[in-house]
């Protein structure tokens, strides 16, 4: 199980994060996710440690612990629902424009010569 850790410094580095957590055991995994169109750092991260029972320690001990200039926020993650979130759809019958004649309907003839 995951950790997730919230509102940390943008300064905050991995190897940072990994040093924090390796008090309470071996860190197994850490990512600082990125934003997919600036390429900075999002303000939180994910620590696996190696051992599951060491995760309740770190949790605790952590919870709001002034850290870099900020108080972090520390809980197990959350497991991701479904398949990556697409926003659902259109709702509605059919979900396209316009009904079964299918757009605008006729302003009755047009131009005459």
């Amino acid at each position: 199980m995951s950790i997730f850790v919230g509102n940390l410094s943008f300064d905050a580095e991995k190897e940072d994060v990994m040093d924090l957590f390796s008090h309470y055991g071996e860190v197994a995994r850490c990512t600082l996710p990125l934003d997919r169109e600036t390429g900075r750092k999002r303000g939180f991260a994910f620590v696996d440690m190696a051992d599951e029972s060491t995760e309740q320690a770190a949790i605790d001990d952590l919870q709001e612990v002034e850290w870099m200039g900020r108080a972090i926020r520390v809980r197990k993650a959350e497991p991701r629902s479904g398949g990556g979130g697409g926003g659902g759809g259109r709702g509605g019958r059919s979900g396209g424009r316009g009904g079964a004649g299918g757009g605008r309907g006729s302003y009755g003839g047009g131009y005459e010569d």
